[in-house]
């Protein structure tokens, strides 16, 4: 580590004291962002654990929607994007307007939505889910029909599990939609016998040649209590951060290069530094789109409170 990244450290920790901070990082930041960071994990772990600290202020490093789910959970608190263009291409590809005219569509389908999205379409849905208990969720509701919004590879995964019917939107994540099968079947050439670990934001044809498939969270756990030594790793480059930390002894393999996402590599310590300092980028969802988004986040974690994404 470089002595002006130390010191940048250092002075955003004197900034979280005197502001009565918490600073959040997603699995997939930069690795000096989560080297720092009072909590890392997944967008609603880390939303839910935010809502219950002391702090005033959440600093979120992450993109808009995970910034907004904090604001959703804790209305009270100050929520700063550090960098306020970071956004989630997935979460763009559906819109309320779009949405209503699809519930038009199908009337009485119930909608499960995919937390990876804005928070004015999760007021618009019934219950939300998470990539580690959309299966879980799915089977939850009423009804032999399901809209799943807005990641269609997830969609057709759960669709694997269960006995209704998903109706995919068509939106994906393009880091995810980048690694190809052929991608995985050269690093398992590469390296034979190890497993291949997947999330199921990957297309079908990829999830098909997985030895696991969980969601980011749920790669930590499989590394440390696999009895492997060595791991093929499908999905954004800034999970290996804690896995290697976590997992000093064991061996992890990024699937592609091609598994970068832009939009979690835009936030620098620099821009949490100033959006501390400046009480800057603030995110506050209106109470007319909260109060029903947190309806759909709560009739999630009412049917499954021991598992988040």
């Amino acid at each position: 580590m470089s002595s002006k990244i130390y010191e940048l450290q250092q002075e955003i920790r004197e900034l979280l004291k005197e502001k009565n901070a918490i600073m959040l990082a997603h699995n997939y930041q930069r690795d000096e962002i989560q080297e720092m960071a009072d909590v890392t994990g997944d967008s609603l772990a880390l939303s839910q654990i935010a809502a219950k600290t002391d702090a005033e202020v959440i600093v979120f490093c992450g993109v808009h929607f995970m910034a907004e789910s904090a604001s959703i959970l804790s209305p009270k608190k100050t929520v700063i994007l550090p960098r306020i263009e970071a956004g989630c291409p997935m979460a763009d590809m559906v819109t309320v307007e779009k949405l209503i005219e699809k519930k038009k569509e199908l009337p009485g389908v119930p909608v499960v939505c995919y937390v990876n999205s804005s928070a004015d379409v999760k007021a618009e849905s019934d219950i939300c889910c998470t990539s580690a208990n959309a299966v879980k969720v799915v089977n939850s509701v009423k009804g032999e029909r399901v809209l799943m919004i807005p990641d269609m590879n997830l969609s057709m995964y759960t669709a694997r599990f269960t006995k209704k019917e998903v109706i995919p939107w068509k939106g994906f994540c393009p880091t995810h939609q980048y690694l190809k099968p052929s991608d995985v079947l050269e690093m398992k050439k590469q390296y034979p016998n190890v497993k291949f670990v997947a999330h199921p934001e990957c297309t079908p044809e990829v999830l098909d040649l997985a030895d696991h498939i969980c969601s980011t969270s749920g790669m930590y756990k499989y590394a440390k209590e696999s009895d492997a030594k060595e791991f093929i790793i499908g999905t954004e480059m800034g999970i290996l951060y804690k896995l290697k930390k976590e997992n000093p002894q064991k061996k992890f393999y990024l699937c592609s290069n091609k598994l970068i996402c832009p939009n979690m590599k835009l936030t620098t310590l620099e821009d949490v530094y100033i959006g501390i300092r400046g009480m800057e980028n603030i995110i506050k969802v209106p109470e007319e789109i909260r109060i029903p988004a947190k309806k759909a986040l709560d009739r999630m974690l009412e049917i499954s409170r021991d598992q988040i994404n």
